[in-house]
């Protein structure tokens, strides 16, 4: 298993500030939240890839519904290469309580979906070279000449984490045909969703090795002090995200984090 720790608050400078400190006490990544508006995701991963060698960048993470799949794509490949290769790009339809309707974004799950589809789809087009065309629902995209620099450093690509609503056919079909998927139980009772459980994750793993991509990443997200990440790498899963957004709320959320961050991963 490989630990990451997502920060729960912190500037752009703050995250590259982070991301040596987690280098240093020996995380395997360090992820950032994408908001509607406020710190942008990637500009601050480029400050981390600049100040690390080794450790994983990613978000904790990005909906692509309401992105343009060339500018995130065009993103994602310029911290690749910062990186010399170490980022991942975690996906999900995003929370429409965090912005979404205040400034206007798609909101119906179906649409959703639909465009981060075409978004994932259009984004390895262009990271696979020219030519490139595309016509979908949402987008059109026709080959060009125009000089640009838009390759990513990994290959095949960039790899992917996709949510995955256990339960959900569909849901479960996306996140199946990508790299990683980040398990989520919707609760019918509250709109929420909750974490899953061992049993959950132990079922996904056999799904997986199954599946069209057998060995697929399971990203499970927590605090090392309410759940036991060696039970869940025992169930299955790849990577323990440390998680500790109480830490919003605190007087200084980047001491917390800083502090979390020099006691090192969860063993």
């Amino acid at each position: 298993m490989r630990y990451g720790f997502v920060v729960p608050w912190g500037d752009a400078a703050d995250i590259g500030d982070l991301a040596e400190a987690a280098e240093s006490a020996g995380w395997d990544g360090l992820f950032v939240w994408e908001p509607v508006w406020g710190v942008d995701a990637w500009i601050s991963l480029g400050l981390a890839a600049v100040r690390t060698s080794k450790i994983r960048l990613g978000t904790m993470l990005t909906p692509p519904s309401r992105r343009r799949p060339w500018e995130l794509a065009s993103q994602v490949a310029t911290v690749d290469r910062l990186s010399n290769g170490r980022v991942t790009l975690s996906v999900g339809l995003g929370a429409v309580d965090s912005g979404f309707d205040t400034f206007g974004e798609e909101c119906d799950k179906r649409a959703r979906a639909g465009l981060m589809d075409e978004c994932l789809e259009i984004m390895c087009g262009l990271w696979n070279g020219q030519p490139y065309e595309f016509s979908g629902d949402h987008y059109t995209v026709q080959p060009t000449e125009f000089p640009t620099i838009g390759n990513v450093v990994q290959s095949p690509r960039v790899p992917i984490w996709c949510v995955g609503a256990l339960g959900k056919p569909k849901s479960m079909a996306r996140a199946l045909s990508w790299d990683g998927v980040i398990p989520q139980v919707l609760d019918g009772s509250t709109m929420g969703a909750r974490q899953a459980n061992l049993d959950e994750v132990e079922e996904l793993r056999r799904a997986i090795d199954a599946g069209p991509n057998p060995g697929a990443d399971i990203i499970v997200e927590g605090q090392w002090t309410q759940h036991s990440p060696a039970a869940y790498k025992g169930a299955g899963a790849t990577w323990w995200i440390e998680s500790m957004w109480g830490a919003m709320s605190e007087h200084s959320p980047v001491t917390a984090a800083y502090d979390r961050l020099e006691q090192g991963p969860p063993n």
